[in-house]
């Protein structure tokens, strides 16, 4: 009998590799789309090719197609003759900052790219689940106006409604985005779209900051790991704003694929998640300062930029209650801590 296949979008990235890697422990063929874009939109720095040889040496009979989202025909090409068990729609443009200087690209990727995907699974494989990687910039900066707390290394939710962090409840209307989060929400609200309208078994995973240690963290894309690789080569970090107070909370891309994984064996429609590191696994960019030299006994030089990003959030942490109580098998099995110690060592494998 065939294994089941499962089609993994940017299957050279942190998640798509993660997930790749999982899933072909449970016995499933593996199909990745990969065409290394984060290299023409990062440069060098950004190049997953490693990552993707790495993949292929640790997983028999994985195909990597180097496809473009973007590429309609080819796409639905694709899901005709593979037909997956199941679709993980992890390829992006993912950064903010970058998102507002090539406004064509950022939107064609993350919306259309989406929306190619999304037809094809209905014509092709509808009961697959469709589990899509949206972020939590879908909020764009509405999480600003909740009341902070100004600590001594981070700010933090005055309100008492917030004390979990945010939840799926919260509005994505009226406030600013990014070109970024405002593409992303546009993918986001197409994949519940599918999932009411047609019936099918979709899921928009809201993330915090997912990370780990094959992450090929840039300045304008992955701080925790951009951040730890400036520390071993002793280069400043640039905190934009905020005092370096803002917070943002971390889970690790094992966590993430676990998820998937429990979405995937109990499936549900049109559903949203906000996936992070919850309040437990929250850092501000003074504390991850703090937490990356202890680590590894290097100071981090730092410069400081007055102006924030535009439609940064201040303090950002998910509220896991819907999803653990969807769940409740699921739970966060990696501490910021030892994400950090493995991105340690994954840097300094990569720099030797």
């Amino acid at each position: 009998m065939a294994s089941k296949r499962i089609l993994v979008t940017g299957s050279s990235g942190l998640i798509g590799s993660e997930i790749c890697l999982f899933f072909a422990q449970q016995g499933y063929e593996i199909h990745g789309v990969d065409n290394n874009q984060r290299a023409v939109f990062f440069g060098p720095q950004g190049d997953t090719t490693w990552n993707r040889d790495r993949l292929l040496g640790l997983i028999p009979g994985l195909s990597v197609h180097a496809l473009d989202v973007r590429d309609r025909e080819q796409i639905l090409l694709l899901v005709d003759t593979l037909r997956p068990e199941a679709i993980v729609h992890a390829a992006a443009q993912p950064s903010h900052d970058l998102a507002a200087t090539i406004p064509f690209d950022d939107f064609d990727t993350n919306a259309v790219g989406t929306l190619n995907l999304l037809e094809a699974a209905r014509r092709f494989c509808p009961e697959a689940p469709f589990i899509h990687f949206s972020t939590n910039k879908v909020y764009g900066d509405r999480p600003n106006t909740i009341a902070l707390n100004e600590l001594e290394t981070r700010w933090d939710f005055a309100d008492p409604v917030y004390v979990q962090g945010i939840p799926e409840t919260f509005s994505v209307d009226q406030c600013k985005h990014s070109l970024f989060g405002a593409s992303k929400l546009a993918s986001d609200i197409l994949v519940q779209e599918y999932g009411r309208y047609f019936n099918m078994p979709t899921c928009c995973l809201r993330g915090g900051c997912l990370t780990g240690p094959n992450h090929s963290g840039v300045q304008l894309h992955g701080f925790l790991s951009y951040l730890v690789r400036c520390n071993l080569e002793r280069r400043p970090y640039t905190v934009f704003g905020y005092k370096g107070k803002q917070v943002r909370d971390n889970i690790h891309s094992t966590d993430v694929a676990h998820f998937v994984w429990e979405f995937f064996q109990a499936p549900r429609s049109a559903e949203v998640y906000n996936l992070g590191g919850g309040k437990e696994n929250s850092c501000s960019i003074l504390e991850a300062f703090a937490s990356v030299e202890a680590l590894t006994g290097i100071a981090q030089v730092s410069t400081y930029s007055e102006k924030a990003r535009a439609g940064d959030h201040i303090c950002y942490y998910s509220d896991l209650s819907k999803l653990k109580s969807h769940y409740p098998q699921w739970s966060l099995r990696f501490s910021l801590k030892r994400s950090l110690e493995e991105m340690v060592t994954s840097w300094e494998q990569r720099m030797a």
